[in-house]
């Protein structure tokens, strides 16, 4: 299926892939950038959603989508009774079917596959994801566990213990189906990425700026980084 949003949309309607607000007619100047899309990958906690948040405001205006696939599929989950709403820790990709994924999986591909279609997109595998495509940008975070359990305990209100049995759990979970879904051993091998970034040395403006600066978006505006 080409289109994220409609397929989003067929298994939850209330999803929906973020559009811009501003005019993206085609008489509206964008910048000429090294790459047509960003694929954001890493660990839970590695900063992949606050490097998307980050990225919002400044693609927006050049007629880019963005697409949190931790987001959406948390929905799902919740929407097919799998997920307790009030619960803040996250789902594991075990309480849906392998079909989902690979819709969904394969929906982003097919859709990112076209340079002339503009997203940016994180989810656990993502960046694998479009391995082979040229034109992505494929973003790699990665960041110390120690720092990574406490943005989760930050996140869903837990304390270290359930934030490290939790992450445990839900990457044992999520890799074993993936792996024996895909036959991959390591998604996040640097081998796949344009781009690795230490969140734990970066924080949220570095990571920005290093993928902007990596996207050509400094020269195309000829704006200094963000502060």
């Amino acid at each position: 299926m080409h289109d994220i949003r409609a397929f989003c949309q067929s298994c939850y309607p209330l999803v929906q892939i973020d559009k811009p607000l501003y005019n993206t007619s085609m008489d509206t100047p964008k910048p000429s950038l090294k790459y047509a899309s960003i694929a954001i990958s890493g660990r839970p906690g590695a900063g992949r959603s606050t490097l998307l948040k980050n990225l919002k405001p400044i693609v927006d205006p050049l007629g880019w989508e963005t697409f949190s696939g931790g987001d959406w599929s948390r929905k799902f989950s919740i929407e097919a009774g799998k997920h307790d709403p009030k619960d803040l820790t996250h789902h594991k990709a075990t309480d849906y079917s392998d079909e989902i994924d690979k819709q969904i999986d394969g929906a982003m591909r097919e859709k990112l596959t076209d340079p002339n279609v503009h997203v940016a997109v994180e989810s656990w595998i993502a960046g694998w994801n479009m391995r082979g495509l040229k034109h992505v940008l494929k973003v790699l975070l990665m960041c110390d566990d120690a720092l990574r359990i406490d943005r989760i305990v930050n996140r869903d209100n837990v304390s270290v213990e359930e934030a490290k049995v939790h992450l445990r759990e839900r990457e044992e979970a999520n890799l074993s189906k993936w792996k024996r879904m895909y036959g991959v051993s390591d998604f996040w091998d640097p081998k796949y990425y344009d781009l690795v970034i230490n969140t734990y040395s970066h924080g949220p403006t570095e990571t920005l700026n290093v993928v902007l600066q990596a996207l050509g978006y400094f020269d195309a505006n000829g704006q200094e980084k963000h502060v």
